[in-house]
């Protein structure tokens, strides 16, 4: 399981934007950086520079994925036919806690992560505690009966201020969801802007 070395609110005001979407992220209230030279005037990013932050705003907004894993990521979605910027979002939206976290299951892409690591959810009726899991389309996700009752399940599942997609079919009756077709990236909910052709760019110099 990747750790997440730094705060997950020093993420936001480090990108300067709210990644997540979430009411409490202190870039509501600061728009500058983190630490003593945060409010120091920014210069106009370089190419390099604009293809760094999508692509640490991209590997951030999934959990701060570690660098080597979402290298990887890219290496697979330029194998893959189509679109490369394409493909690597799907990939990303195929991982097993992205689902769990879109089908509301958890109130954070973090929550999500430890999760499925602590054993709460099967796939096909099977437990897997792999984050990094590859969903397949039609895949059953399910958390586990002893896991619903959980207070962060049953406050996710109560979430107002986001949405299931409609490429996840969530039933919050029976826990259950399943990926029913590859998302475009002007489908998937991200609060920001995402550009995972400049991520492409980035790793393609």
């Amino acid at each position: 399981m990747t750790k997440r070395a730094e705060a997950k609110y020093k993420i936001d005001r480090r990108m300067g934007q709210n990644i997540w979407g979430r009411p409490k992220s202190p870039v509501n209230r600061r728009e500058y950086g983190p630490g003593q030279h945060g409010q120091r005037r920014k210069g106009k990013l370089s190419d390099f520079g604009t293809q760094l932050k999508a692509k640490q705003k991209l590997k951030g907004y999934y959990g701060n994925i570690s660098e080597k894993q979402f290298r990887k990521y890219y290496a697979e979605a330029i194998r893959m036919k189509g679109d490369s910027g394409d493909n690597l979002i799907g990939l990303l939206e195929r991982r097993l806690d992205a689902v769990v976290y879109r089908a509301k299951f958890v109130p954070t892409v973090f929550a999500a992560r430890q999760f499925v690591n602590h054993g709460h959810v099967k796939v096909n009726g099977r437990r897997v505690n792999i984050p990094s899991y590859q969903v397949k389309i039609g895949d059953v996700i399910e958390v586990k009966e002893a896991s619903r009752q959980m207070t962060m399940v049953l406050e996710a599942t109560g979430l107002a201020e986001r949405d299931v997609p409609d490429y996840i079919d969530g039933d919050h009756q029976k826990m259950t969801a399943k990926m029913t077709r590859l998302p475009l990236p002007t489908e998937v909910p991200y609060p920001v802007l995402m550009e995972p052709n400049l991520v492409i760019e980035f790793y393609s110099r």
